[in-house]
């Protein structure tokens, strides 16, 4: 079973839609179950209309889904149960520090990758006193990380070792929106669906590991197979957003676009063809795999914006 769980806080664009239509088409060509949910928490940046617009869009590029949609929102007991847990093994604690106290105190080398938001954490800010209760929801809570490397095998970018007390240090699980973090929350969703397929971009790896110590912390015995693609970047190098122009799905679908020019670009970027030609998702499915895909980031070129406004 896999997921399909875009978030609501603006449309798709085509780095999204590199990972979602690659996703669906390993999924149906291995006949998972594709889960459709709408990862809705981060509500200062969701806006309305969006969940509808993204339905729209994946249905247009022609995927579709076996159950859902759903959204995180609509049931925030499952992630107060987690923290219970967690607070009851004495692994998570409240924390007020402010971003600029934590930079400013913080001392220990640490590898931040790039894409990161999250400031790095040093051990030495943790309270005297770990609590056992999770008794106040309204507060940023931080999760105890052990200086120990978490392994796993990455299905396309292969063996994996990340140290999270060089990385990111304690990082948050519940935020004082009083809510889970993105960390938290798909762990206990995927868990609770029966996911056990992760596919996404590799400017998750890092939060494989803050994941993996979270399935482990909460006993949940089935660990997911983690698959993490290459991110689509501007010419610049860095990820693709606004930065670099109107990439969004929709716009293109407004200059008359098909569907088939935009998954045979996508083909192209997968190294399925050699060349930039229209292709049906169901083509598309046919011919996908990672034996063909690159494990480096992937440019998006003029050359590619050319071929779709033409």
């Amino acid at each position: 079973m896999t997921r399909l769980a875009p978030s609501p806080t603006g449309a798709l664009h085509l780095g999204n839609a590199f990972s979602f239509v690659i996703n669906w088409a390993i999924a149906r060509k291995h006949n998972w179950h594709i889960v459709l949910r709408i990862e809705d928490l981060d509500t200062p940046r969701v806006k309305a209309g969006v969940i509808e617009q993204t339905i729209r869009t994946l249905e247009w590029l022609g995927l579709d889904w076996d159950s859902g949609p759903s959204t995180q929102a609509d049931d925030l007991d499952r992630y107060a149960h987690a923290m219970d847990q967690l607070a009851q093994r004495n692994l998570v604690y409240p924390c007020e520090l402010t971003r600029s106290q934590i930079e400013q105190a913080a001392s220990a080398p640490h590898e931040n990758e790039p894409d990161q938001h999250e400031t790095y954490f040093d051990p030495s800010l943790r309270p005297r006193v770990i609590p056992s209760k999770f008794n106040d929801s309204g507060t940023n809570w931080r999760m105890l990380v052990n200086p120990v490397s978490i392994t796993f095998v990455d299905s396309h970018m292969g063996p994996r070792s990340i140290d999270l007390d060089q990385t990111s240090g304690d990082f948050v699980v519940w935020t004082k929106r009083r809510a889970p973090s993105y960390q938290l929350a798909v762990v206990v969703d995927d868990a609770h669906a029966g996911v056990n397929q992760i596919i996404r971009g590799n400017d998750l790896l890092d939060s494989a590991a803050r994941q993996l110590t979270l399935y482990r912390a909460l006993s949940i015995e089935s660990e997911p197979t983690y698959t993490h693609l290459p991110l689509i970047r501007g010419s610049d190098g860095r990820r693709l957003a606004k930065r670099h122009g109107d990439t969004r799905v929709d716009s293109y679908t407004q200059l008359g676009t098909s569907s088939e020019q935009i998954i045979g670009l996508l083909a192209f970027w997968s190294g399925i063809t050699q060349q930039r030609t229209p292709m049906s998702i169901q083509e598309f499915k046919d011919r996908i795999s990672l034996d063909t895909l690159t494990t480096d980031d992937i440019v998006f070129t003029q050359e590619d914006d050319a071929w779709l406004r033409s």
